[in-house]
């Protein structure tokens, strides 16, 4: 299929809410104020300004009142005291949402990033997760007993966003999504009930709870199964210069045709990051690198590995046995705190020619030293789920694009924008499927997508909805509305 151009789809506008004026003679706040363990936050107090900020710079939201909250019953009452005022709700666990969806304007944030307590119970194989916990809190609680659960590629992204949205990363052909290691979920629905919702309780709520978790309620802790990884793994990246893409990744293709389950890859195209592990003659360099996460016996790994690793002439190899652990947070500074990101995903069914001939154009695009495009390898555990067994869709797939527009500063954001638009409207004729949480404010249709474009899924979902959030308080999300909407 040959690549044409494609319009981008013109996002559409989400409503402005109506600021809420917190006012310290209202009842209603004397009331949450009094039954609140934590520190109630509002425009003006000193923590305001830090607390309000997310991890994508871009976003730039000022709400009514911010509530940390100490466990269930703080969210309770928060839910109750948004839901009486009429104040929108944003929902905040490790606050990496990309379209900013976990702080809103003149509404609520109802903050979870303190409730990171996590019980690993090795002997079960288990880990009961607060949902503020981040990703690298829950390794680092899981790997000294050889064991970790399925879930994303930056450490600082927070346990309940990605996992309610699906979960992909290093372990996702071994072991599959993070929802599918899922075995309960604690939450407080729109109503302020606690429910346990898992196989044997509410099993409906929790099918819908995996893969769109935040339209049904405010999960406060997962219980995860686990799995045998590491304390090592035979992990990193190849690096090729960027103009061999075109046959980096024909090869690339052959090659994972037939790889086992222990192996996923990401491709990234970018610029070489100023990394200690990187001579300085590579440092902003652009380059295609094939990362790999072997999770199997190390000799079979490297038999495994070897074509890819003497494909071509390799500018570096970084390939080696190495902790599990510092294999998960070699992303992280790439992707610091407070720096401006716009994204654009999709799914591909396959590596057509087409499809690469757009990469390799696109990757000699680059401007910004931090932008680039990962391409993630599913396939393996992941395609094994049946794709109505959860929410979360794109079962199938054999790949999910992420096109990443990133700059430290204002300036020059604009065109990373851009290049995100015009890249993603040129892979159009090759998508295949959308990943929830690579969603940006993208409007109703794009939601769709994401859902698998079965209207029987779409529908089993807002039915869900009408039964559990049927005034839909949780709209701040990639929004499912209820069956009578």
């Amino acid at each position: 299929m040959g690549a044409s151009t494609v319009p981008v789809p013109v996002p559409v506008p989400v409503p402005v809410p109506q600021p809420v004026r917190v006012r310290l003679d209202d009842p209603a706040y004397h009331e949450l104020a009094r039954s609140f363990r934590g520190s109630l936050v509002r425009a003006g107090d000193a923590p305001y300004e830090e607390r309000r900020r997310i991890w994508n710079g871009a976003i730039d939201r000022h709400p009514a009142l911010i509530a940390p909250c100490t466990g269930s019953a703080d969210v309770v009452a928060a839910l109750k005291w948004a839901v009486e005022t009429g104040a929108p709700v944003a929902v905040r666990g490790g606050g990496h949402s990309f379209p900013g969806h976990s702080v809103c304007d003149g509404g609520v944030v109802i903050d979870l990033s303190a409730m990171k307590e996590i019980r690993v119970d090795p002997e079960a194989r288990t880990a009961r997760v607060g949902a503020g916990a981040l990703l690298g809190e829950l390794d680092a609680a899981t790997q000294p007993f050889g064991l970790a659960v399925p879930s994303g590629i930056v450490t600082h992204t927070g346990v309940a966003g990605l996992t309610l949205g699906g979960g992909i990363g290093w372990l996702s052909r071994k072991y599959g999504m993070s929802v599918d290691q899922l075995l309960s979920v604690d939450l407080v629905t729109a109503g302020g009930e606690r429910v346990t919702a898992g196989a044997a309780h509410e099993p409906e709520l929790f099918w819908g709870m995996r893969g769109a978790g935040g339209n049904f309620g405010i999960v406060t802790e997962f219980t995860f199964r686990l799995n045998p990884v590491g304390p090592t793994v035979l992990a990193g990246p190849v690096l090729w210069p960027v103009e061999d893409s075109p046959q980096v990744m024909r090869f690339y293709r052959d090659w994972i045709a037939g790889a086992p389950d222990e192996l996923t890859t990401i491709v990234i195209h970018r610029k070489a990051p100023p990394s200690p592990a990187l001579p300085p003659e590579l440092h902003g360099r652009p380059v295609v690198m094939v990362i790999a996460c072997w999770v199997g016996e190390p000799e079979a790994g490297e038999e495994v590995m070897r074509p890819m690793r003497e494909f071509g002439r390799p500018l570096l190899d970084l390939c080696r046995p190495k902790p599990y652990l510092a294999h998960q947070a070699m992303f992280d500074p790439s992707f610091p705190h407070g720096w401006r990101y716009y994204f654009r995903g999709c799914g591909l069914d396959r590596l057509d020619d087409g499809a690469l001939d757009v990469m390799a154009r696109y990757a000699g695009r680059i401007a910004s030293p931090q932008s680039g495009f990962p391409l993630f390898q599913l396939g393996g555990a992941v395609a094994r789920v049946g794709e109505d067994d959860t929410a979360a869709s794109g079962r199938s797939l054999g790949h999910m694009l992420n096109i990443n527009g990133i700059r430290e500063a204002p300036e020059g954001f604009d065109e990373e924008r851009g290049w995100v638009r015009e890249f993603w409207s040129a892979m159009q004729p090759y998508q295949a499927g959308v990943y929830v949480n690579f969603l940006m404010d993208e409007g109703e249709q794009r939601i769709r997508l994401a859902y698998g474009s079965r209207e029987r899924k779409l529908e089993r979902l807002r039915a869900l909805k009408a039964e559990w959030d049927p005034g839909n308080v949780f709209r701040l999300n990639q929004n499912i509305p209820p069956a009578d909407a």
